[in-house]
């Protein structure tokens, strides 16, 4: 497999790297920004290519890592050349392949590949990919070529449909952009009590450690503890009344959820009381 990748960014330099490391079978970069793609190619030790065509013919399997609104307009131009028996392939964690528009008339493949990772660093953060799972949607034909790619490496891979792309991405979000918003919010909190924003990110992080630690070894269900799980509503309803603004709104939307929580672990307890006060607010 020859494979050549559009798109000289932390996604593309990423998964470039951990190819090579593994099989050598990266020919190279192609970058509207000629000084990307040379440093691209440069760090993994290929081929800087400065005509888009020149990739394309080289290729057998196209990495498109390029910026989610760009996707189409690069599958455009990628029409536009012979492309039949290619397999190509984007990295957007919220677009499915069906952004390849007409793509049987050509004779490609389309597949969306998304590692389940935040990729932050563009010459480290192959090393992290191997840990994540790569989820995988497209041509059923050929989707078993594709994920053997990764899975002959060690990495976990799960196929998923077109339609629930948007929610497997939005399951992503949740996991990682929400929880940085929700520690925030419980940040703010302690410095109204006089916490330091320094001292607030310190006291909480044996409290969020042990939490997601728990969580990952032992299942949300058997985590959970606190006021909600012991049907404590005293206590409850008196966060409720200190919080305010945003602050209190997802308090109250996170206290509904782990109210369901909490009547699956505990179905011989009686929730109705705090159930219709979290409703209320």
């Amino acid at each position: 497999m020859k494979v050549g990748i559009i798109g000289a960014g932390k996604v593309g330099c990423s998964l470039g790297m951990l190819l090579n490391l593994q099989y050598n079978n990266v020919l190279g970069f192609y970058s509207r920004s000629l000084q990307s793609s040379k440093e691209a190619a440069q760090f993994t030790k290929t081929k800087q290519y400065f005509e888009l065509e020149e990739l394309v013919e080289e290729s057998d399997t196209i990495f498109l890592t390029v910026p989610d609104d760009v996707i189409e307009e690069v599958w455009n131009c990628l029409k536009r050349f012979p492309i039949k028996g290619k397999m190509i392939c984007h990295c957007s964690g919220s677009l499915s392949s069906t952004i390849f528009s007409n793509i049987e008339d050509t004779g490609a493949y389309g597949f969306s590949i998304h590692p389940l990772l935040a990729i932050s660093d563009r010459y480290s953060s192959y090393k992290e990919l191997p840990k994540a799972i790569f989820t995988i949607e497209g041509n059923k034909e050929k989707i078993e070529d594709i994920s053997s790619l990764f899975e002959k490496i060690g990495i976990k891979v799960e196929t998923i449909s077109s339609e629930v792309k948007m929610k497997y991405h939005a399951a992503a979000v949740m996991s990682s952009n929400l929880v940085v918003a929700l520690i925030e919010s419980a940040q703010n909190q302690l410095v109204k009590c006089g916490f330091s924003q320094q001292s607030a990110c310190a006291a909480l992080e044996p409290l969020i450690r042990g939490n997601v630690e728990k969580v990952l070894k032992n299942g949300t269900i058997n985590a959970l503890t606190g006021p909600i799980e012991r049907n404590d509503i005293g206590t409850v309803q008196k966060h409720m009344s200190v919080i305010d603004g945003i602050d209190k709104k997802i308090y109250d939307i996170l206290s509904i959820k782990t109210l369901e929580i909490a009547k699956y672990k505990h179905p011989e307890n009686d929730y109705s009381k705090m159930e219709e006060f979290l409703k209320e607010i």
